[in-house]
């Protein structure tokens, strides 16, 4: 006969099992078992936020118009990232420089942040030029900004068709429907004028910026002459806050001129220029 051992349950267990829980051995262990894992948090905390730089964050620095030598150069010392994204042609720019970023400029970032960059492409796009003849000069002039150029100078020849486009030429290179320029080229309009409708009125310029007379004279039928610049506009920010203080023809001497003409404008940013009499030029 086989005989298993089946061992005693002591009694007293669960007043023993109370004694140690209650015990002050217990509550010192359980007490610095608590402790230490506040410490290990805290720590933790502590190294994560030391990682990640919490609550710190820097400037984006200006990459706009550095090559790409520069821009990495400046990128280490703030200890960030870039990327180049894209790369487009941008008219008077330098090729190859940075024309665009996203953070911009000032914007408060982490270290390690990158800056997204885009570039001034080496070569102009290129863009396929519109059907511009045999059409009037108004929809020629709307197609033209559309496809990316600009228009150039414009000029007229007697045609029973009056403002009708005759020819598109460049740089007196006539140009077909489909034939490609360079996007943001200018493309000179050679516009029909029948007899007897071959005069416009002569705007008065003074006080238009560049932009705003230039558009004044093509809206006239006319185009923008010689520019010349006083010794008030030095940088490229002066010449675009510059206004026109003399124009010839001067208004005083001519009111109407011939489609096409040229007219010579002066510019300045000394206002008092535009409130005394000037000594226009005469032929």
């Amino acid at each position: 006969m086989d005989y298993f051992y089946t061992p005693k349950i002591p009694t007293d267990f669960n007043m023993s099992l109370k004694d140690f829980l209650t015990s002050r051995v217990f509550l010192k262990h359980l007490i610095l078992a608590i402790l230490l894992t506040l410490i290990i948090v805290v720590f933790t905390l502590q190294q994560l936020k030391l990682y990640t730089r919490h609550g710190q964050s820097f400037p984006v620095p200006d990459f706009e118009g550095l090559t790409s030598q520069e821009i990495e150069s400046i990128a280490e010392q703030y200890d960030m990232q870039y990327e180049i994204i894209d790369s487009v042609h941008f008219e008077g720019a330098k090729p190859g420089v940075v024309v665009e970023q996203v953070p911009e400029a000032g914007s408060r970032v982490k270290r390690n942040r990158v800056i997204f960059l885009t570039i001034n492409s080496t070569v102009p796009e290129k863009v396929t030029l519109p059907k511009l003849t045999d059409i009037s000069f108004r929809q020629a002039e709307a197609l033209i900004e559309n496809c990316g150029t600009i228009l150039g100078n414009i000029s007229y020849e007697p045609s029973e068709y009056n403002n009708l486009v005759l020819r598109v030429e460049q740089n007196a290179k006539e140009l077909k429907q489909g034939d490609i320029v360079f996007k943001g080229s200018s493309v000179d309009l050679i516009i029909g004028s029948s007899s007897g409708n071959q005069d416009t009125p002569l705007p008065n310029l003074t006080g238009f910026t560049f932009n705003e007379a230039e558009n004044l004279l093509k809206a006239n039928l006319l185009n923008t002459g010689v520019l010349i610049y006083d010794g008030t506009i030095i940088t490229t920010e002066d010449t675009l806050s510059a206004f026109v203080w003399k124009q010839y023809p001067s208004i005083s001497n001519t009111r109407i001129l011939s489609l096409g003409t040229s007219v010579d404008l002066w510019f300045t940013r000394d206002s008092l220029k535009i409130q005394q009499p000037t000594l226009q030029v005469t032929e």
